[in-house]
Parts: structure tokens; sequence; C-alpha cells
């Protein structure tokens, strides 16, 4: 076990632990199964085989007396959603930000060192029980308000280990850690305050996913004597497969289903990663070109709109990454554009949307707040006009925009930026007025990849060749003005994973592995 420091038994339980070692030992196997199902169907498409939605499931989507269950307290308004990790300070400010929740992230916006893990976790109860306070450097004191928003912990994905635990020899899933060590913790708490222990589950590829995720809140709920369905989970549809399969997702979780979210970069990193042999009728164009409103985004979050109130579940809308700039031109301009982005979510019948920043709350809220009013959702709004094909999913060769020198210079500069911070302990970093995690990470370096490997011709004329790559990479290093032995590190790693031949899982790095 990783190493014991102050208050970490409070974190650490015998329950917890013993949690911990019963989830591993019913669920690991089924975990890593459904693991090796997921490079199946990567193998499965390569080989010219395509997504599409499930013939087995069709009973599943085509029943129409099913739904979700009823809203739980501190979920029926959701208007606003502020996101972020659980260091003390954030802790903070999310939970007074006026958003009414906050998700308590220790995935992408987190790194997973050992004191990270738990100290995010020790944040958690000290927020909850009301013990929370932070001063900064400068000497200003941050305590919590009375209005604060509702808890929602995202735990990490299904394919993410905790090296830090081991149960028979064998590392443990860091899902199902930080859910088992959130629940044990914090879970009565947040009922006894009137609310509950609510999750975001990420990175589900399949119904089968959300199907062992259910199975796991069965298992812990009664561990812990906790009524069923005391536990509530929104689903991230954050991969290309997952959007084939929401009402599945849906239906697995039902009695602890409370909606789904509309991601954006890791849907787009999804599309790369999934479709990555299939050349050029998968390629993306620049990242910051792909909008919401690209004909296979459009057809996604139509499709989950539709899908989750059909079902009585909440939509959630996509991030606004923006942060507030001390540049007044800067601001009018992203500020306008977060506007109308939310502007479109709340026409298009969401629920709510998310912000990273504590200054993008009110935007948000503004939108929200004219087009529902004193309705706490829009989950009447049905949107039985929208009828997505699989064909229209799987339409991102219309996706308009092009490759250009400037995209490449910024997915080198901000991924390298992003490696170096997340390997010093930082999951989200402000870079270039914008909040990013480990998506912006992903979506930078997998396109990259793709261009490389499909031999993308920029808009300057010159192709995008391991050479080119390298090059920018020092040119950008050099224009941020460091030592450059920060980046030395960060630059090493993003350079072994763009100029791959073959595609390289994050994981298998040794810069993930010899993490603390």
């Amino acid at each position: 076990m990783g190493s014991m420091r102050e208050r970490y038994g409070e974190i650490l339980s015998e329950r917890a632990l013993e949690l911990i070692e019963r989830l591993h030992g019913e669920f690991n196997g089924r975990r890593l199964e459904l693991l090796e199902r997921r490079r199946a169907r990567v193998e499965e498409i390569a080989a010219g085989g395509s997504l599409g939605f499930l013939p087995e499931t069709a009973a599943v989507r085509e029943d129409p007396s099913w739904r979700v269950a009823e809203p739980a307290p501190g979920l029926v308004d959701r208007r606003v959603e502020i996101t972020g990790p659980t260091d003390r300070k954030m802790t903070i400010n999310a939970l007074n930000s006026g958003a009414k929740v906050w998700l308590a992230d220790h995935e992408d916006a987190n790194t997973p060192l050992w004191e990270n893990v738990i100290g995010g976790q020790l944040n958690l109860l000290d927020a909850i029980t009301r013990k929370i306070d932070f001063s900064s450097d400068a000497g200003k004191r941050y305590e919590l308000k009375d209005d604060l928003a509702t808890i929602v912990v995202r735990p990490r994905g299904w394919h993410l280990p905790e090296k830090h635990l081991l149960v028979d020899g064998e590392q443990t899933s860091g899902s199902l850690v930080d859910f088992a060590l959130y629940l044990v913790a914090c879970g009565q708490l947040q009922l006894d305050r009137g609310q509950g222990p609510y999750f975001y589950l990420p990175k589900m590829e399949s119904h089968l996913e959300a199907r062992l995720w259910n199975d796991v809140f069965l298992a812990a709920q009664e561990f812990l004597g906790m009524p069923r369905g005391t536990i509530r989970a929104t689903v991230l549809i954050e991969t290309f497969p997952a959007a084939f399969e929401m009402e599945e997702i849906l239906s697995e979780l039902r009695e602890h289903s409370a909606g789904l979210n509309a991601g954006r970069w890791d849907f787009m990193f999804s599309v790369i990663k999934t479709y990555r042999t299939r050349g050029k009728d998968f390629q993306l164009p620049d990242r910051n070109s792909v909008t919401m409103t690209v004909p296979f985004m459009r057809a996604y979050t139509e499709l989950l709109v539709r899908t989750c109130h059909k079902r009585g579940a909440h939509a959630i809308g996509g991030m606004a990454a923006f942060i507030p700039s001390k540049d007044p031109a800067v601001n009018e301009q992203a500020f306008a554009k977060v506007e109308a982005d939310k502007k479109r979510e709340a026409g298009d019948g969401f629920d709510g949307s998310w912000v990273a920043h504590p200054g993008m709350v009110e935007t948000c809220r503004a939108v929200f707040d004219e087009v529902l009013g004193s309705r706490p959702n829009q989950l009447d709004k049905l949107r039985e006009d929208v009828h997505v094909t699989a064909d229209q999913l799987l339409d991102v060769a219309s996706t308009p925009g092009e490759v250009t020198e400037a995209g490449l210079r910024n997915n080198v500069s901000v991924a390298i930026q992003y490696l170096a911070a997340w390997l010093e302990g930082t999951g989200a970093v402000g870079i270039f007025n914008l909040m990013e995690d480990a998506a912006t990470a992903e979506i930078s370096r997998s396109q990259i990849w793709q261009w490389r490997h499909n031999g993308v011709v920029l808009d300057t004329g010159l192709a995008v060749t391991t050479d080119l790559v390298t090059r920018i990479a020092e040119e950008e290093i050099a224009k941020l003005g460091d030592d450059p032995e920060r980046y030395a590190e960060a630059r090493s790693t993003f350079l072994e994973v763009a100029n791959a031949d073959d595609y390289i899982d994050f994981l298998t790095i040794p810069a993930y592995d010899q993490m603390p």
C-alpha cells in the first residue's frame, strides 16, 4: 500500500479497504474482460467493421415503458455545473461558485499521485463536515459560504489502475478505489445532509460497462446497508462507441441513473482512437475548429437530449473551458462565444451545462435562467423531432475546416505544457486562457499522430512528418521562456507518443508508471 500520512487513516479505514478488497475480488475479472473487449472492437474496425446501433438491444430502445429513477435531492436543478480537481482551494471555490453542481474530479483534472488520490478524499470529507479552509501564500483566506453546490465525484475510468493498493498482488482499479473510498467516508454523511453519494462515470464504451457499474453499486450498497438506488450516477458520453448505446446505458443504470453528459475533447479523441487505421474519412481538422455544430457532433448532442428526456433523465451540456483574462478584448470575444454556445444548448433542450472557472458561472446561469425561468429543468422537452441515424453519427468526413501550421503548433505547445504540469502533480492547467486537463493532452497528441500517419499537408505546404513535429516542439518550448529542462521529460514523452509508428496508449509509457 502507498505510504500512510497524517489523517490518511480517516480515508483508508478498515471498512473502506474491506470494500475495495470485496469489489476487486468480485468485479476485477469482468473489468479486465471488458477492457479486452474494447481492444477487440478496435481490431474489428481496423479490419473493416464499423460502429452502429446494436441489433441485440433493439428491444431496449423500442420499449416505451421504462424510465430512470426520479431525480435525487440536489440533482433536480442542474442548470450550471462547475468542474475541477479536489485540491483544497478549488474545493472551496467550486462549492462557493454559485453553480448548482460541482464535478469533483479524480480523473482528467487530477494527477494520480498517491497524495492527490487520498488528499482529495480528505478535502471532500472536510468540505462535507464544514471543516475545510485554506490560506494562500499571499495571506488570502478561503472559507465555505452557506449555499453550496452539490458534490458529484468523478472517479477514474475503468482503464486506469491504482498501483498503490494491491489485492493478492494485483493492482486494483482506480475506478473502484476512488468510488469505494468516497462512498465509505462520505456516503452516509451526504445522506444525513439530505443528499446522497453521487458520481460522474467517465470513459465508458458500452452498456456492458454500465452494467458492471450497476452491479458494483448494488454490491456496495448491500455491504454498507444502504437502500438500493441510494447511489446516483451521471454518465459522460465521451467515447465514440458509447454514442451508439446511450439508451442501453441508461437502462442498465436505471434505478441509479441521474442522466448523461455530452463531452467534446474526449469524444473527438475517441473518434481518432477508434478509427485510427481508417485514413482520412475519420480525420479531424484543427481541434479548435471542431465545434459542437459540425454534423457528427450535432447528431450526437441532439440524440443525447432526445434519449435522456425520452427516459426521464437529465441531459447535461458540454464544457466552457475559458478562463477570464485581464485583457478586456479577449474577454469580450470569449464571453460572447460561451454565451452563444450555452444558448444553443439551452435551446436544444439541455437541462444544464459545464464551466471550468467560477468566473463563467454567471454567464452560463443567465442563459439557462432565461430558458428555464423558475422551472428546475426541461425534462418535458422531449425532442420527438430528432431522428438520428448511425450514418449521421459516423459522418466525420463532412466536418469543415483545415489542418494548419498554427493548429499543429497549438497542439504541440499545449500538449507539452500540460504534460510538464501533469508530471509535476497538477492535473488542471490554465494554458492560452483555457482550462486544460488530460483530455486536452489526448486530443492534441492524437491529432498530431493522425495527421502524421495520414501524411497531411498543412496550409503552409509543409507535410506533417516526424522531423517537423520534433522541430516545432523545440521551437514552441523556446517560446515559453522557461528553463527548457522543466520540459525535458514532457518533451520526450510527447514525442514518443506523437511520433510513434503505431498508436500508443498513454498508460504504457514509463512516465505514467513511474508516477509516485
